[in-house]
């Protein structure tokens, strides 16, 4: 009987999952969960000519595997069951992979997950695909391999959506000003059930995996600046919604809530943010490293909406060595969440900086619990005497928490 056997090992002890199939009858024998310390690791064994799987992309099979004589195999499996004779062969494997000295991990990783690139170019004839969505769906439903998917030079009309289990993929444009992803969506468009698809779904490019990477390239939603008191015009240029991501020399093109870094440990560096209310929002843990901040606010904006909900939530935005410029008069940030908290540091501020600089969303209360710092900003912005009296204008000490990678535990997961 054909049969498809699929297992994902555990990752410093976090099991990722184990899964066997064999049209619809687990093999009990095999359902065992290993757990391989410093690899994440995974492989398929087939029995049979085709299989329930056949015609679809069920999982990577790249890698190592085992040379096994024929005639030892044979000799090996007689009298055995078709699901003993895949468990012998499983257990072989697992052998295998444990004899591997720690040191040689690394090159056993690199040999059993290699990267794949994959093109996407407007022109058919001078790239794999001519879509970034279609190269997303190419990829495997669980997907666990770094794929880098660049983006030739174009502007591409279309919304992008990658779901949760396929992680490990790079977006690399060829310029943040020559590879242009976008579209018009906001919170009141119709979605495909006619309702409204709301600030969630209004992302022009959505990311639910984690490890991402994006890499010089534009996120653009474009959707105009909204009058004042306007009601459903957020307009997502992208969206983050999964841990462990990394953006390098990106733009975020927008007007209400641009960037919507919904959760997660997420790390911008040299990127341009443009919106005009509420452009950098959500309950993430996020560091931003060089970035440049631009309002095009046409009354009153804000440039944050940190939504942290509790004391016991480890979140908040950390502004480092950035900019903040644009039109309009510009609070740093507002209130979403009671217990918000964002921090700007070594940041030049523009002289469109409300002095207040923060608002209480409304609510008097928040101001016993939210944490708003500001730490040796300069320029006519960033002047510290007319805060309101319940942000923080922060010592050495207390700064030192918020202005490095440690913030966001990076050094454990961002490789530049």
């Amino acid at each position: 009987m054909p049969s498809y056997v699929c297992v994902y090992y555990g990752n410093g002890c976090k099991i990722l999952g184990f899964q066997s199939c064999i049209q619809g009858k687990g093999l009990k024998a095999l359902e065992k969960i290993l757990k391989l310390k410093y690899l994440a690791m995974r492989f398929i064994f087939q029995r049979g000519p085709g299989g329930a799987g056949q015609g679809q992309t069920l999982c990577h099979t790249k890698g190592i595997r085992l040379k096994i004589s024929r005639g030892k195999l044979k000799q090996s499996t007689i009298n055995m069951t078709g699901t003993q004779v895949s468990e012998q062969q499983f257990m072989q494997w697992v052998k295998f992979v444990g004899s591997l000295k720690h040191s040689v991990f690394r090159t056993a990783k690199n040999k059993l997950f290699p990267s794949n690139t994959i093109i996407v170019d407007k022109n058919p004839a001078a790239g794999d695909f001519t879509t970034i969505q279609d190269a997303i769906d190419s990829l495997p439903s669980i997907n666990l391999v770094r794929v880098v998917i660049k983006v030739n030079a174009g502007v591409y009309t279309e919304k992008v959506n990658i779901p949760p289990l396929k992680s490990f993929i790079t977006i690399e444009g060829a310029g943040a000003d020559k590879t242009i992803v976008q579209w018009g969506d906001t919170a009141q468009t119709p979605g495909p059930r006619g309702q409204p698809l709301g600030t969630y779904g209004s992302a022009t490019f959505a990311v639910n995996s984690p490890y991402f990477i994006a890499k010089n390239i534009t996120f653009k939603n474009t959707t105009p600046v909204p009058p004042p008191g306007a009601v459903g015009k957020q307009a997502v240029a992208f969206r983050i919604s999964a841990d462990t991501a990394t953006f390098l020399g990106c733009n975020f093109m927008g007007a209400q809530d641009t960037l919507y870094d919904h959760l997660g440990r997420h790390y911008y560096k040299d990127c341009y943010i443009e919106g005009s209310v509420d452009f950098i929002f959500g309950n993430a843990l996020s560091l931003f490293e060089g970035c440049h901040v631009h309002a095009i606010a046409r009354l009153t904006g804000a440039v944050t909406a940190q939504g942290r909900g509790s004391a016991l939530e480890d979140t908040g935005f950390s502004f480092v060595n950035c900019k903040v410029t644009g039109s309009g008069a510009l609070y740093l940030g507002r209130a979403w969440g009671p217990f918000s908290r964002v921090v700007f540091a070594y940041t030049y501020m523009d002289d469109i900086i409300i002095p207040k600089g923060w608002y209480n969303w409304g609510d008097p209360s928040r101001e016993m619990t939210v944490f708003y710092g500001q730490y040796k900003c300069t320029g006519p912005g960033a002047s510290f005497a007319g805060r309101v009296s319940w942000s923080r204008e922060l010592t050495d000490e207390e700064a030192k928490p918020f202005i490095s990678l440690s913030f966001i535990d990076g050094s454990e997961w961002i490789k530049l």
